[in-house]
């Protein structure tokens, strides 16, 4: 049984949504960031992302940094950018991209289904990525960045996403990158006894995207515990801001591979080694892999198919997938990459950059790209129910939810 709390959000003012809301935090370097708010005072990544408010160089992760982050948003709640609801309530977040919509419940989790495996996560998180996150909300007391949660369809809260979504929206803006996004609020106590009955019933969610930010919320609920050994466990730090979205809406796109080097060999020993666990065709076009099993690869010779031969294709949850079988048939053994998430000679390259991206990079600082097969969500939850993980960097969500539409203030 999953646990689903209403809560009173902190939300742009009306009209003020499309100035605020920002992609989040960590989809940007220093520099891009810094680039980002450049002229956008209003702009949530300003808060996100405190350093962007220093000179080049400074220390981003020191005291009086995160104490900017803090200052800033009580500013701009004191200015009246940011309201605060009254009565706590659900809300409804819809993005459309490229005509698809997905419609998520804005809510807060429970850090306890998070620690009792009710939430399920599919990566390992790096600890010091964590203490940003960590450092970022205890001192502000505030939860700025949703984490994407999934659950698998249900018919009762399909039925009254419908019916909210007949009402007028809180806000409604299209983003520079073409997204639109819609938000609806739910304070109607019957709607609200729903949404929680609802998901009572839902015997497991799973984290889409968001591990680091997941399990930052979850340990600085469990130190405001510490500090508080009298908590009820109805304080809001135990409780974590989410959006929580239908499996059936959600779309994973491709998340690829980049290497530097090849480890030594020319390309046609390469493309031998290569040929010993994959069938190789050379291609006139790029390859967009249309399959399971399918692999683009990308060489400053030109574009290879390759299909994974039999005898090395798995049905195990993580072996099977596409990012496992080249990590253990070509990256590993060929390429010399033994482990990805450390490796300074792999980087990733999220799908929303497309092909173009692989060419570039093969062409400046790379010597081979891989366009991999999107992971599918159903492998997701088959990973998570398994109790495993996958392979770093295996699934990349798009579009991406915004920060500073809704925040969750844990004082």
């Amino acid at each position: 049984m999953a646990i689903i709390k209403s809560f009173q959000a902190i939300r742009p003012a009306a009209g003020m949504a499309s100035e605020i809301a920002a992609l989040p935090y960590d989809v940007y370097n220093r520099q891009e960031a810094k680039a980002a708010v450049a002229g956008h005072p209003k702009s949530f990544l300003n808060i996100d992302r405190p350093e962007t408010q220093f000179e080049d160089g400074y220390d981003m992760y020191a005291p009086e940094v995160y104490g900017k982050a803090r200052d800033m948003i009580r500013e701009m709640i004191a200015d009246g950018d940011f309201v605060q609801d009254s009565p706590p309530g659900y809300y409804l977040y819809e993005l459309i991209m490229n005509g698809r919509t997905q419609t998520g419940i804005v809510a807060c989790a429970s850090i306890d289904d998070y620690v009792s495996g009710v939430i399920k996560k599919h990566e390992n998180t790096r600890e010091e990525k964590e203490q940003d996150r960590i450092r970022h909300i205890d001192v502000c007391g505030m939860q700025t960045g949703p984490i994407f949660l999934a659950y698998r369809r249900d018919a009762q809260l399909s039925a009254i996403v419908a019916e909210v979504k007949e009402e007028a929206p809180c806000f409604d803006f299209t983003s520079e990158d073409g997204v639109t996004h819609r938000g609806w609020t739910i304070f109607e106590e019957n709607k609200i006894t729903q949404i929680e009955n609802a998901f009572e019933n839902i015997p497991q969610i799973y984290i889409a995207d968001g591990h680091h930010r997941a399990a930052s919320a979850v340990k600085v609920g469990l130190k405001r515990r510490a500090q508080h050994p009298d908590y009820t466990g109805e304080e809001e730090f135990n409780y974590f801001l989410s959006v929580l979205f239908p499996d059936e809406e959600l779309m994973i796109m491709d998340y690829n591979r980049v290497v530097k080097d090849l480890n030594g060999l020319t390309e046609q020993e390469f493309l031998s080694k290569a040929a010993e666990k994959f069938v190789t065709e050379p291609s006139e076009e790029p390859v967009s892999p249309s399959r399971k099993g399918e692999i683009g690869m990308y060489l400053k010779s030109g574009w290879y198919r390759l299909r994974v031969k039999p005898e090395y294709q798995n049905s195990h949850p993580v072996d099977g997938l596409d990012v496992s079988v080249l990590q253990k048939e070509l990256l590993a053994p060929v390429l010399g990459i033994a482990d990805p998430r450390t490796d300074s000679r792999i980087d990733f390259v999220g799908g929303i950059r497309g092909l173009k991206e692989l060419e570039r990079r093969v062409h400046t600082d790379c010597e081979v790209a891989f366009a991999m097969y999107p992971t599918s969500i159903g492998e997701l939850f088959d990973v998570a129910d398994a109790g495993l993980l996958m392979p770093p960097k295996s699934t990349w969500f798009e579009p991406k939810l915004r920060s500073g539409l809704f925040l969750h203030e844990i004082e």
